[in-house]
């Protein structure tokens, strides 16, 4: 199952937490060579890991390793496209109520393979989708190296791009806009193989 994590039960989940953050650290820090801050030299954590950040965590049901995670941030306050990269986006970047931004996909780098990888981060998408429709959001937004593009096409996200990619860093970024629909849910299902529900909704579990 994947666990929706908010506020509210922050502290029974943070040994989930702070698991994610030290696989963060070795994923993009170590890996990727970010610039980003690292707290006691082990945990990635910047400005927007908040008490209004949202993480959906899948965890090991038996050991509870952390396998994968993503944060989920509302547009109607600070968030990484809005405030640090508008310029990827044509116009206005998409805010509201129903709007939240995609960031930090992460899976543990103690997976032992690239299939792992892969079941870990469809659980994931599907669990982005449930929570989505659950909640009453109606758009992602979420920014991408241009290489990972035909992976998300590929995989059935409903994608179009906020503007044209930029180099960034000496990456090439894009901003993209992701719509909810429940036929995508109905899709990853069956693509994915995947029992009804992945995500546990009840917050005191």
């Amino acid at each position: 199952m994947v666990q929706v994590i908010d506020a509210s039960n922050r502290q029974a989940h943070a040994a989930t937490l702070w698991a994610m953050h030290a696989d963060r650290k070795t994923v993009f820090v170590d890996r990727l060579k970010w610039k980003v801050p690292v707290v006691h030299g082990r945990y990635e954590m910047d400005e927007f890991d908040t008490d209004q950040a949202i993480y959906l965590a899948a965890t090991d049901p038996e050991t509870g390793m952390h396998l994968g995670s993503v944060r989920l941030l509302p547009t109607t306050g600070r968030h990484i496209l809005g405030d640090i990269f508008p310029m990827l986006v044509e116009g206005e970047v998409p805010r509201g109520p129903d709007v939240y931004e995609i960031t930090r996909l992460c899976t543990s780098p103690q997976l032992a393979d690239w299939e792992a990888h892969n079941a870990v981060r469809e659980r994931l998408a599907t669990a982005l989708i449930e929570y989505a429709l659950t909640v009453g959001i109606r758009r992602y937004t979420m920014m991408t190296h241009t290489a990972y593009l035909s992976q998300l096409l590929a995989t059935g996200w409903d994608v179009e791009p906020l503007g044209l990619p930029k180099e960034i860093g000496g990456q090439m970024l894009g901003a993209l806009m992701v719509n909810v629909k429940p036929e995508t849910l109905t899709l990853f299902r069956a693509k994915f193989g995947l029992p009804d529900q992945v995500l546990r909704l009840d917050l005191n579990a």
